[in-house]
């Protein structure tokens, strides 16, 4: 099969939450800046943009000829929320943008697209759910794909937050915005998340349902912490809102605290998925959603340090960036060894 017979099958059957390769290949990308790795930070930064621009291509190529095909999965309950992936991929680039190089412009940009996909996606995406006259059950109908619309809100906040002094409006009014951001991303996650795990806790669960994505439970928390600590890092006399500090110090340290809570749970889960129900691991594009919150939980720990002023919370993303590094690196080669399967004509295992 040629490159492009392939990458036309490819696009009409294209992942909705593809763009966690590049949540996952920013956040891990910023991690590593943060902590003093710039050939690895810089190397996956400029991977990023090919990676961003490659999928935005192939999505755009699917909303053109398959158009169908992206509108089955956007209305689904179980797949629609990935679409919140483009959001937050976007945003995250922007944010590399930002720290990793200093460049405002092509950060605003990204920002702006951010906002705009946000505003449209939020809006059409619950009204969708809503009308349909056909619903799952909550058992078929929720997973952990649901908490990206959380990852998406705070990543535009966070970006927004860092492009506070550099957008051409009053910076007052930009924290005004980001900080109504931030506090409607920890409202959805508090229900999104009380949805899911009364899903776990009170319907059968079996082994093969248990995907990454249930990892995103620490994701889209530990980045609701990222978003407070940039917030606190941010706010002085000359934004306004110091009265929020209290609040914000508050908040993230129990965002933080519940990230950190929920890891063991996960690779608890994780290894009576594979070791105990012997469920083989296969390349899937839903494995990025494992690899995000290892990089997520890694930048927002260091980020609360910082905020808070605690050095020895640092220790914890000094040895955590190694599993996300890790994480990273074998999810990549088997992304690269999926895409040379489907050259040759054959499919990776569902």
């Amino acid at each position: 099969m040629t490159i492009v017979a392939t990458l036309k099958e490819e696009a009409k059957s294209l992942f909705p939450a593809y763009f966690a390769l590049v949540m996952s290949t920013g956040i891990v990308s910023i991690a590593a800046h943060l902590l003093d790795f710039p050939s690895i930070s810089n190397g996956l930064f400029w991977l990023n943009n090919a990676l961003y621009f490659f999928l935005l291509g192939m999505l755009l190529s699917r909303l053109l000829f398959y158009f169908p095909s992206f509108l089955e999965d956007f209305n689904s309950h179980a797949k629609g929320a990935g679409f919140f992936t483009l959001v937050a991929g976007t945003c995250i680039l922007g944010t590399q943008y930002v720290l990793l190089k200093g460049w405002f412009m092509p950060a605003m940009g990204l920002w702006y697209f951010g906002l705009i996909l946000w505003l449209v996606l939020i809006y059409a995406f619950f009204v969708m759910i809503i009308v349909k006259r056909e619903k799952p059950s909550l058992e078929k109908g929720i997973n952990g794909i649901w908490l990206v619309i959380v990852v998406a809100t705070q990543a535009v906040s966070v970006l927004g937050t860092l492009l506070s002094e550099h957008l051409p409006f009053p910076t007052e009014r930009v924290i005004f915005l980001t900080l109504s951001g931030y506090l409607l991303g920890c409202m959805l996650y508090i229900i999104l998340i009380t949805l899911i795990f009364y899903r776990l806790a009170f319907y059968p669960m079996r082994a093969e349902e248990f995907a990454p994505p249930f990892w995103i439970n620490m994701g889209a928390v530990a980045i609701s912490t990222l978003s407070g600590a940039t917030l606190i890092l941010f706010i002085n006399e000359n934004t306004g809102f110091l009265d929020f500090i209290p609040f914000l110090k508050g908040f993230s340290l129990f965002f933080w605290a519940t990230g950190s809570w929920w890891i063991p749970i996960i690779v608890i889960l994780g290894i009576w998925r594979h070791i105990y129900n012997h469920i083989p691991l296969f390349y899937h594009p839903q494995y990025w959603g494992m690899v995000f919150p290892l990089g997520m939980y890694t930048v927002c720990t260091w980020r609360l340090a910082q905020a808070f002023d605690l050095d020895y919370l640092k220790l914890i993303p000094t040895y955590f960036i190694y599993l996300a590094f890790t994480a990273w690196v074998l999810t990549f080669l088997g992304l690269l060894y999926n895409f040379f399967r489907l050259l040759s004509g054959k499919k990776m295992p569902a």
